[in-house]
């Protein structure tokens, strides 16, 4: 009894993990090639790859050690590219390039 209580705990665990991994690669996909290389990051087809494979191995062969790898590269890519990708697009942030500290009329903090 308590087994199958820790093994479906592990399978809600193991398809968490699997969705972080594909909406990283799907935001992968999404980006432009230039962004990249604008945020001085790898490039599109590396991070393709990586996260491909990583999600390829969780669906193929979910082994605890696949799992933990192709997790931990979705979170470094969620964590460090996407949001240096997203800033370089301008889509990212409130309203393009705007501040925290503007105001209805322009800035709050002497045009700086």
């Amino acid at each position: 009894m308590l087994l199958n209580g820790f093994y479906s705990l592990w399978g809600l665990i193991t398809l968490g993990l699997l969705i972080l991994s594909v909406y990283a690669l799907v935001h992968a996909a999404l980006q432009r090639e230039d962004a990249y290389r604008a945020a001085d990051k790898q490039t599109k087809p590396f991070w393709l790859v990586i996260l491909g494979v990583s999600v390829a191995a969780q669906l193929i062969i979910p082994m605890m050690l696949l799992v933990l790898a192709g997790t931990v590269a979705a979170i470094v890519y969620i964590v460090d590219v996407k949001p240096a990708i997203t800033g370089v697009g301008g889509r990212g942030g409130r309203g393009g390039g705007w501040s925290s500290s503007d105001g209805p009329y322009g800035p709050y903090n002497g045009n700086r």
